[in-house]
């Protein structure tokens, strides 16, 4: 059985709960699908969101449930498998079977962080392995930082993080001292970074704090918060099903869109991480809303042109 909406969002996270937040508001009859996998739920707090500074990550996703429900708003505990689009609109195929029909899609399915394998770091990541110093930099100043290359941007994160903290360690890991560039080096040294090179073969952990990264060679250098760079992979298979173009960016694969998130594919858009894994909870909370707005702005015109027999579509 098929139900008819005017707009399915699949995602509940910040930037889908703001898309339906405005939907709503909007008088438009929306569904957000949600799989309940937002990417910030190994973090006791979310940071640099203007009013919600420190709010827990769970309690910011319950209010905005909350609050999408005020105006009608539909939110399903469930994943959006496949979608079909049409001359009219989209099928969207969820995985209890469901089917929902929509005249437009936002897809906001985030991304996934993908870590080393090495002992420890999934564990700790979000409490004292960390990867954004945006997110975490303040809480952990002045604490004696490890960073693991891991990636192509692990210099450039040693770099970034010696601002909150003089006292820095790179442990190269699967980087060589010989791939490091004349420039990294200089940098490196002008912020005072320490280089260890050496395969990591571990965190060391005790009363459930992390107090050193272990080596290897079964040395261990003391350190309190450790730094990663996680692989980004953003959840495009959605839209690389509906034949949304695509590009590589330094972080993964991501979806083409405009200022305003609308793909290639006529009738969807994308917001938050699945487009951009650079976005905090307050951009993609912003892009959300965005991509609602002119969404409802080219359903109202639409109507109208359809002449006054059109009326609501659903």
């Amino acid at each position: 059985m098929t139900e008819e909406y005017e707009v399915v969002v699949v995602g509940g996270g910040a930037a889908g709960l703001s898309a339906a937040l405005v939907l709503g508001r909007a008088r438009r009859r929306t569904l957000v699908v949600d799989a309940g996998e937002p990417r910030n739920a190994p973090a006791a707090h979310m940071q640099g969101y203007l009013s919600r500074d420190g709010m827990p990550p769970a309690e910011f996703l319950a209010v905005g449930r909350e609050e999408i429900a005020r105006y009608g708003v539909e939110l399903v505990r469930d994943r959006a498998v496949d979608a079909v689009r049409d001359a009219d609109g989209f099928d969207v195929t969820l995985a209890s079977g469901r089917t929902a029909r929509a005249r437009r899609l936002v897809v906001a399915t985030g991304l996934k962080d993908e870590l080393p394998t090495i002992p420890g770091v999934a564990e700790r990541f979000g409490r004292d392995v960390v990867h954004c110093p945006y997110c975490h930099g303040w809480e952990v100043r002045d604490q004696a930082f490890g960073v693991l290359a891991t990636s192509a941007q692990s210099v450039h994160q040693a770099l970034l993080v010696s601002h909150w903290s003089k006292d820095v360690t790179l442990f190269l890991h699967d980087l060589g001292e010989d791939r490091l560039s004349d420039e990294e080096s200089r940098r490196l040294a002008a912020a005072g970074v320490r280089i260890v090179p050496g395969v990591v073969a571990g965190l060391v952990v005790e009363d459930d704090r992390l107090t050193g990264v272990r080596l290897a060679d079964g040395s261990t250098h003391a350190r309190s918060v450790v730094f990663v760079a996680p692989r980004f992979v953003p959840r495009t298979q959605l839209l690389e099903r509906l034949g949304a173009e695509v590009r590589e960016t330094p972080f993964g694969t991501a979806p083409v869109v405009d200022e305003t998130g609308r793909t290639t594919v006529p009738g969807v858009w994308a917001v938050g991480n699945a487009t951009l894994v650079t976005q905090q909870v307050v951009n993609s909370a912003a892009g959300g809303g965005l991509a609602a707005a002119t969404l409802n702005n080219e359903l109202v015109f639409e109507d109208l042109d359809a002449g006054p027999q059109a009326g609501a579509r659903v």
